[in-house]
């Protein structure tokens, strides 16, 4: 065993400097970072479809080691001014709304929140611009092997795990024919939810009135009213050190393919070719009738550059291909969103509430440390007397009062309060008429 000083010395000659831990931490950290490959297409009908992809965005300028990546589907209507303002302002007000100090693991934990805030305030001010368009958005943000997810509409993200894993549905459509709770929400608000009427028989999807809009989210649409929110849909997942692919699009590719058909479809074919791949099914099954737009994004380990090979897809026949046009959209919201075992993907948060209050929580120190008072949405200064608690005349929680942050200037106070069906929105819209 040797002499107590042979062992002190011993111990001695096995320690690391902490910088030399540190360096290693940090290549570590590179090493088992996952490598993130992409690939998009597109075929236009009407030219309202956009989508982003960001891959070297840092959560410390000037860091790689900080890096993460955005990617993005909008799909408009009414006009491309919505999508197009949102696929170039959405991510600078969601980082807007990330302090600054946070280290990875809290940085990822306040981006749901921030995701919420960055919808809203881009809502908010798209609607000050006047212009009556609107858009679904279905966003994520890649770090490591964390995803997140926002969305609001009917563009959708399905995520295929790695070795047979299973598809999870990380995103919530809200069409207003196949969400009761969305349906029950607008009701409640005093809103109005019925189809077109021609000659006497009702015809189409359920729409919101008014405004006639079938879905009950989106960024923009002010001439529909304020009861369709721009408050997004947020999931966050972890995925295994073996990885998955993400299928982002918009309804122009799941009106045509179950979120099954479109894994399959290019399951085995590399992520710069799969997008284009995704897109030439749904057009062959249903032909182009919306906008189609797919980015699909493998993230997969450092030591696998190449995508394992699957068993090639079968081919659909003409008779399948008949009952996936008319059946996808309803089945999509019958597959389970339960995820896969967690030792492929674990659940780190998901929420949907409507109501801002619940979606912001409780900040009990904003503006207590440093004297100023912050707009949870808006993100503008306020001084103390001005901010008004998200929690103020809330009915949802006995717990909350009303000096509790986080808090709101009085601009997103009136829309937080028009979104929740507690006072007029203030746009004027023709009467809700049925032809």
């Amino acid at each position: 065993m040797g002499s107590r000083e042979e062992r002190h010395n011993r111990n001695h000659r096995d320690l690391v400097p902490l910088a030399a831990l540190i360096s290693r931490e940090l290549k570590n950290e590179k090493m088992e970072k996952p490598m993130v490959r992409y690939g998009s297409a597109a075929q236009s009908k009407k030219g309202e479809d956009y989508f982003l992809i960001k891959t070297d965005c840092e959560r410390v300028a000037g860091n790689p080691s900080t890096s993460f990546s955005v990617f993005g589907v909008f799909d408009g209507h009414n006009g491309s001014a919505a999508a197009i303002f949102s696929r170039d302002h959405l991510l600078n007000y969601v980082l807007d709304a990330i302090p600054n100090d946070l280290g990875r693991d809290e940085w990822l934990h306040a981006l749901p929140r921030a995701l919420v805030s960055g919808f809203v305030k881009t809502d908010k001010e798209f609607q000050s611009k006047g212009k009556t368009s609107g858009t679904t958005a279905t966003f994520v943000i890649i770090d490591g092997w964390t995803v997140t997810v926002a969305s609001v509409g009917d563009s959708r993200c399905i995520l295929d795990s790695a070795q047979g894993g299973g598809i999870s549905i990380l995103t919530v459509d809200h069409r207003l024919e196949e969400n009761e709770e969305e349906r029950k929400r607008v009701k409640e608000g005093g809103g109005e939810v019925g189809k077109l009427k021609f000659e006497g028989t009702e015809v189409g999807p359920l729409r919101c009135w008014p405004g006639g809009l079938c879905l009950s989210r989106s960024i923009g649409d002010m001439d529909v009213g304020e009861l369709i929110v721009p408050i997004p849909f947020v999931k966050q997942v972890k995925l295994s050190s073996k990885g998955g692919r993400l299928i982002i699009a918009s309804d122009g590719i799941w009106d045509s393919l179950s979120s099954e058909a479109a894994a399959n479809s290019c399951r085995g074919v590399p992520a710069e070719l799969s997008a284009m791949v995704v897109v030439k099914e749904a057009l062959r099954l249903c032909g182009l009738k919306d906008d189609t737009t797919c980015v699909v994004v493998d993230i997969i380990p450092p030591d696998n550059t190449v995508q394992e090979p699957s068993t090639p897809p079968k081919k659909f026949n003409k008779l399948k291909a008949l009952f996936f046009c008319a059946q996808s959209s309803r089945s999509a919201n019958k597959l389970s969103k339960r995820l896969p075992s967690m030792s492929i993907v674990e659940e780190l948060f998901e929420e949907g509430s409507a109501m801002l209050a619940e979606r912001l929580g409780k900040d009990e120190s904003n503006g207590q440390t440093t004297g100023i008072f912050v707009c949870a949405v808006c993100q503008a200064d306020l001084a103390p007397n001005e901010g008004i608690s998200v929690h103020a005349g809330s009915i949802f929680s006995t717990s909350s009062k009303p000096w509790e942050g986080p808090f709101l200037c009085r601009e997103c106070r009136n829309k937080k309060d028009a979104m929740e069906g507690k006072r007029p929105s203030g746009v004027k819209v023709a009467p809700a008429s049925f032809f």
